[in-house]
């Protein structure tokens, strides 16, 4: 598989004084799930943030490395001339317009030319989320919480990815609802060849779909290598995978390995 992003020596520094990552690099090839694990201020949004050019509106800015899509270097660039280029952001918080319905809000997401091409679009992502076609008239505002990550999937889908960035897809909803969107994810990417960079607190979950994963702790990269290895390190199992699932303080566990990268 050809390298579809490379994020290199990223270093992102708010007001001008604050630096929030410091050299990172990762690689995400055509048609991976890529997961970013860490825990809260690791550094994960600011990451996807730098990628997808959101990063103006929090007075914050690339300040050295490069972020590499398909081949050009697209660092600092603003939002919609990114997501021309094929990337798309499904963010943390504020997913969808609550004042607007279902349908309005993929409308609003990237409007049609024509009729014709807003119902293809339309029935693209109810394919993926027939519950939302269920409720394609219900005012958003009204939706459940994983009825609204649904919504803010599909108003991504249809603007065409072609890589997708999903920023905290577990946050706030229940377990099986986790997974019933994360086996969405595994059957998008199968359907459509999109690839995924997936930013995660819960370890269990993105590993299960990913191919490969990085873990950020402080702004930089600890560990690094395919899901499957990265289960079995000793450190993501008692950080992250131990307790019954549960996510733990830091400061109960020893200090990760400095390794750059981690092959096992």
């Amino acid at each position: 598989m050809r390298e579809l992003l490379k994020v290199e020596k990223l270093e992102v520094t708010y007001a001008r004084a604050i630096t929030a990552v410091q050299g990172i690099t990762i690689e995400v090839r055509k048609g991976e799930i890529v997961a970013l694990l860490g825990t809260n201020g690791a550094g994960k949004t600011t990451t996807l943030r730098a990628i997808s050019g959101f990063l103006g509106l929090d007075d914050a800015r690339v300040t050295e490395g490069a972020v590499i899509f398909d081949g050009k270097n697209i660092a600092n660039q603003p939002p919609y001339l990114i997501t021309k280029r094929g990337i798309v952001l499904v963010p943390e918080r504020d997913k969808v317009f609550p004042n607007l319905s279902v349908v309005e809000n993929l409308a609003a997401s990237v409007p049609a030319t024509n009729a014709a091409e807003r119902k293809r679009l339309e029935e693209l992502v109810f394919q993926f989320f027939p519950k939302l076609h269920e409720l394609r008239a219900r005012t958003a505002g009204l939706l459940s919480g994983g009825e609204r990550q649904m919504l803010a999937l599909a108003s991504a889908l249809v603007c065409g990815p072609q890589l997708l960035l999903v920023d905290e897809l577990s946050l706030g909803l229940a377990p099986v609802v986790v997974e019933d969107l994360a086996q969405r994810l595994v059957e998008i990417r199968k359907t459509l060849g999109i690839t995924i960079l997936l930013v995660e607190q819960n370890a269990a979950v993105a590993l299960s779909i990913a191919d490969r994963g990085y873990v950020l702790e402080n702004g930089r990269v600890v560990l690094d290598g395919d899901a499957q290895r990265l289960k079995n390190h000793p450190d993501i199992q008692e950080f992250y995978l131990g307790g019954a699932g549960e996510r733990r303080n830091y400061r109960d566990v020893k200090q990760y390995r400095r390794s750059r990268r981690w092959y096992g």
